[in-house]
């Protein structure tokens, strides 16, 4: 798997609740949900990258998916 950047982002705990609770409704972490959204808006503004790698899907994911042990 690339390796991953992290920083800290604030959020208004109303904004922050209702983006956990829309990912719960997607079957999404909040982190994953808000990568979502981050892509498709730069996808949308013709920003996005063409060298960064696919986003898992919503869920679990599928056996053949998982690493092997």
């Amino acid at each position: 798997m690339a390796s991953r950047k992290s920083f800290l982002l604030r959020l208004d705990p109303a904004v922050h609740d209702a983006l956990a609770r829309w990912a719960a409704d997607e079957l999404r972490s909040t982190n994953a949900q808000m990568e979502f959204l981050l892509r498709k808006a730069l996808q949308e503004a013709g920003r996005l990258p063409s060298e960064t790698t696919r986003q898992r899907g919503r869920g679990r994911p599928r056996k053949d998916e998982l690493p092997p042990d």
